[in-house]
């Protein structure tokens, strides 16, 4: 039987002419750069896969960054909370000590008891209505917190604990109409109760001569009587005051410095009398619960 097609060259033959066709090119390459466009060409279209191939890397690097930066982000968060209320404390006490040294002189008969420990907590639950104005925090027993204990936010006082779990407590606020609070004006020390009102932003003095001195924009701190609350935390300020001589007493309405209505993250005080002292958690637990909220 006949082929249609004659035979062609060897294998022998074409591996040859095929090593010989190599070396004129790459000799031709070489010392000609005659396919430099070529092989510029050729790199531009690989070079799409060279990406694609890098993709994969890429997004893992990207991803691992991230999620070291955004806990990073949630764990400096936390401590910066942390920060800015105890920060916020020592504030509130030195503008006490200072408007005390600027009006006495350091003739103080009573100096303000000091707050040997301070710790923050967060508000898990809020109960809020006309009759009951609570909050929970997610501190109890095992962190040491007593019933009674002074609570502030970064501003000024919020109320004290009236109930604790163990490893929740129960906060009533200073707006509650069954709290009151002994308070005096910063001005001249005249001397009152606050009571709650059952309103976030509004409290009333008990029985206030129509002759005392208390003036719109008074700032009322803590007295310190009682031994509730330590002397000297900014508790409201009197937005005005009504003398009706038909009515025994004056009626003055002030308004609370704490952001009642909007507090997250409180601070808990432990007063130098108090013998019951905190137990300190890990400030992980509050980036836990920012990863849990995120």
């Amino acid at each position: 039987m006949i082929p249609l097609f004659g035979q062609g060259p060897s294998i022998q033959t074409r591996a040859v002419l095929a090593i010989l066709f190599s070396v004129v090119l790459m000799f031709v390459d070489h010392k000609l750069d005659g396919f430099k466009q070529v092989r510029s060409m050729l790199n531009s279209l690989v070079s799409p896969l060279q990406y694609a191939a890098n993709v994969p890397q890429n997004t893992l690097d990207w991803m691992t960054t991230s999620l070291a930066f955004r806990q990073q982000l949630i764990a400096d968060n936390a401590r910066l909370t942390e920060q800015h209320l105890i920060l916020s404390e020592k504030l509130q006490r030195m503008h006490f000590v200072e408007r005390e040294n600027v009006r006495l002189r350091g003739l103080l008969k009573s100096p303000a008891r000091e707050v040997s420990a301070k710790m923050v907590a967060e508000v898990m639950a809020v109960e809020s209505n006309r009759s009951s104005q609570q909050v929970v925090i997610n501190r109890g027993t095992l962190n040491g917190v007593y019933a009674g204990q002074p609570v502030l936010d970064d501003k000024g006082i919020v109320g004290q604990v009236v109930s604790v779990a163990t490893t929740t407590s129960r906060v009533l606020l200073i707006s509650d109409i069954t709290h009151a609070i002994p308070v005096r004006i910063a001005r001249n020390s005249v001397r009152s109760i606050a009571s709650g009102t059952g309103f976030f932003h509004q409290l009333e003095l008990n029985h206030v001569p129509h002759s005392a001195d208390i003036k719109q924009n008074d700032i009322l701190v803590s007295s310190g009587l009682g031994g509730r609350f330590p002397e000297g935390y900014p508790v409201a300020k009197v937005e005005h005051v009504v003398s009706n001589t038909s009515l025994p007493f004056a009626k003055v309405v002030a308004k609370p410095i704490a952001n009642l209505d909007r507090i997250r993250y409180l601070l808990l005080l432990w007063p130098d009398n108090v013998e019951q002292k905190p137990i300190y958690e890990a400030v992980d637990s509050l980036v836990e619960k920012a990863e849990a909220l995120l």
